[in-house]
């Protein structure tokens, strides 16, 4: 990954899980202690309700927003705790948790090592070097024009530009409140103190003059409170699928377990309304973003889905079904080898690294040696 402004702090390249998987004992041990936490009734096994707080930690270690905070993550919570109880709400034994836990951190972690988490320090460096570097002017002045409106205010400007820069510019997400409420807000209430134009539409030349103001005050504000973000990219070139495609065993394992759960009709038919439900399980095994969570993807998918006709609501037999899904799948694996998709996301560390989530942490009993 091509590195970013900012002082590098850590770099998540699911090493670490890597190292936990790989020793039998330290994981075992891993895997007593954390079954016996969740193990409230001592029955030996973990029902739905029991396993709740792992799914919970899993996805916080994904860096997943906390379940019932959106709907596009939602379903991943959905989908993991039907990982481990098979779609049906049986208890599930030691063997069983072990050997899922194992399947979703080592996914977790080969999703790591192809698009590792970067977490910088922004602390107003970045900024100042952008401040006073040769792109400055040229980059403000098209900004401008793309967010110039007569009914708008130059703090409404000048928060829209800011929010047209990143951590390229030594600007941590704006559109995170703590750095709206701590970083930005103040710096704008310091320039309207000294009777800017704030509250009225600008020309192009009084904007270049204060957002540099305003854009100085905000670094300043990074040297007293750097901001921790973490910034992740992510490449879809069709070789996650294209994998999957290689791997028939691995395919068919996969394409049940999407429609395990799909409603069917009498006769076993069930609509192709669901193939956009069942590709969003295949997604993560197919190196794909769930849907709706990459916009240039969306579209990718819909015109794949006209292609292959899968909008038509029509009732299909399940080997059809499959063979549909795995025709969708190839189309987009040609798409994505033809026209890469690269996206980057930035997000704002509030907690201290780790603390978000107990899946990773030793246990007191844990020998961590390897």
């Amino acid at each position: 990954m091509e590195r970013k402004s900012g002082k590098a702090v850590d770099v998540l390249d699911g090493s670490n899980i890597m190292e936990l998987v790989g020793n039998k004992d330290v994981f075992s041990k891993f895997v007593n202690h954390k079954f016996q936490e969740l193990d409230r009734d001592r029955d030996g096994k973990l029902s739905v309700n029991e396993l709740k707080p792992a799914v919970s930690d899993i996805g916080a270690a994904l860096g997943l927003p906390p379940k019932g905070n959106n709907p596009d993550s939602d379903h991943i919570y959905s989908e993991v705790l039907n990982e481990f109880t098979h779609g049906k709400h049986e208890k599930v034994s030691k063997t069983e948790f072990k050997e899922v836990l194992s399947d979703i951190l080592l996914g977790m972690a080969a999703g790591l090592k192809r698009d590792p988490i970067v977490i910088l320090r922004i602390d107003g460096e970045d900024l100042l070097e952008f401040l006073n570097g040769s792109v400055y002017e040229p980059e403000v002045v098209s900004i401008f024009s793309q967010i110039e409106s007569p009914h708008v205010s130059l703090h409404d400007l000048i928060i829209q530009a800011l929010g047209k820069l990143n951590v390229d510019q030594g600007i941590p997400p704006t559109s995170d409140p703590w750095v709206i409420n701590n970083i930005v807000e103040p710096a704008l209430a310091l320039l309207s103190e000294h009777g800017s134009y704030l509250n009225k539409p600008v020309s192009q030349e009084i904007f270049m003059e204060e957002f540099k103001k305003v854009a100085l005050l905000v670094a300043n504000r990074l040297r007293e409170q750097p901001v921790i973000v973490a910034h992740s990219e992510s490449k879809f070139d069709g070789s996650g699928v294209k994998r999957l495609l290689s791997n028939k065993f691995e395919l068919d394992k996969i394409l049940s377990s999407a429609i395990e759960t799909l409603p069917k009709d009498r006769s076993g038919k069930m609509s192709k309304d669901y193939l956009r439900v069942a590709l969003d399980v295949v997604a993560p095994s197919a190196g794909l973003p769930p849907f709706g969570a990459v916009e240039e993807m969306d579209k990718v998918i819909g015109e794949v889905f006209k292609m292959v006709s899968a909008d038509d609501a029509k009732l299909v037999k399940e080997d059809e079904f499959k063979k549909i899904l795995t025709e969708i799948l190839g189309s987009l694996m040609l798409q994505l080898e033809g026209n890469h998709i690269s996206v980057s996301s930035n997000s704002v560390v509030h907690e201290p690294l780790g603390s978000s989530s107990t899946l990773l942490q030793p246990s007191p009993t844990t020998e961590t040696k390897v």
